[in-house]
């Protein structure tokens, strides 16, 4: 058990959430703070029937403090982790600064926890999550099949783009539905009954930092810089969950009834396929939920190993806050 331990960001959209995994969990701790930015310090929370002060989040903050779960944007990782990490902290980040960093495990429990004993800078980073889902479900394919290439497309709701993303569509909505205008906040064009092609800033060869996260970041993960990825992302006027359609060509071929044997048979996965039943992942079921769901599995029709499938995981919690603490359940445990 690690004495003492830290969340930073605690008052955002996926730190309330890791408090809530941590409480519901049993997390095991001795001493615990909450930080976050100066506009948020002072204010109170709830946790395990006891009232916490937030603190504001500063270097010293992580004197003492063993194991920290933060939540923050690139900018406050870059700047913080560092320091944590002097003062003998570990530090299971969630944002996309240190993902890449060859010296930082990048890690999803189900896929490749191991990569946990890797974490020799005192960082270990929880991947992007659209990434997280994609990853878990192709993980048992890869392992059977080889995964060569990968079309993803993902349909990924405003929660994604924190509380002011959400704003954006419930006010947004309100107004549409009501006659009047809305200034939106967060996104560049309106998402009230509405599809934006664009997530993130403009990379190399018209791709988007979201959909370039999808290819590099499942590459380090599985461990296999020869896959292909062509990734599209789009923001979808959806409340909560990303959904992505994936199609993949493997070495080996799969057929359906062997594909849905292997999602089975795969730690935090479940199938949800019966079409004549209409049973298969909705945003509307999949919200609050720790796993990814898959379903519409089907052979691709144009190649001869190819597989498509529909594939739907609620984006703040196995795409952030869970991932983060399973992370520290196996650091805890001493993985």
């Amino acid at each position: 058990m690690y004495e003492s331990i830290a969340v930073v960001g605690a008052t955002g959209a996926v730190g309330t959430l890791i408090l809530e995994l941590l409480e519901k969990r049993n997390f095991p701790f001795r001493t615990i703070k909450f930080l976050a930015s100066k506009r948020s310090a002072g204010k109170e929370l709830l946790f395990r029937g006891k009232t916490y002060t937030i603190e504001e989040l500063t270097p010293d903050s992580f004197v003492g403090v063993q194991l920290a779960i933060a939540s923050t944007p690139d900018e406050t990782a870059r700047d913080f982790v560092p320091e944590a990490v002097k003062r003998g902290t570990l530090v299971i980040d969630e944002s996309g600064y240190w993902r890449m960093n060859p010296d930082v495990p990048l890690v999803i429990p189900e896929v490749n926890a191991a990569d946990i004993k890797k974490a020799t800078k005192g960082i270990i980073s929880s991947p992007n999550c659209s990434t997280t889902q994609l990853v878990v479900a192709v993980k048992p394919l890869h392992d059977f099949g080889r995964v060569r290439r990968i079309v993803v497309s993902t349909y990924q709701a405003v929660s994604g783009a924190g509380l002011v993303g959400t704003r954006d569509l419930e006010g947004g909505t309100r107004a549409k539905l009501e006659g009047n205008n809305y200034q939106y906040e967060c996104f560049p064009h309106p998402i009230a009954f509405n599809c934006i092609p664009q997530i993130g800033s403009v990379k190399e060869k018209g791709y988007t930092s979201e959909e370039l996260k999808l290819l590099y970041e499942t590459r380090k993960i599985l461990g296999d810089d020869s896959i292909k990825v062509c990734p599209t992302a789009v923001r979808v006027p959806v409340a909560n969950c990303h959904s992505e359609s994936i199609l993949v060509e493997t070495e080996r071929k799969i057929t359906v009834e062997k594909a849905r044997e292997l999602f089975a048979g795969m730690d935090g996965v479940v199938v949800m396929d019966d079409m004549l039943k209409k049973e298969y992942p909705l945003p509307h079921f999949c919200t609050g939920r720790d796993e990814v769901f898959v379903g519409r599995i089907r052979e691709d029709l144009s190649l001869e190993n190819g597989l498509a499938f529909w594939c739907v995981s609620d984006n703040l919690r196995k795409g952030a806050a869970t991932n983060a603490v399973q992370i520290a359940e196996l650091v805890v445990n001493g993985l």
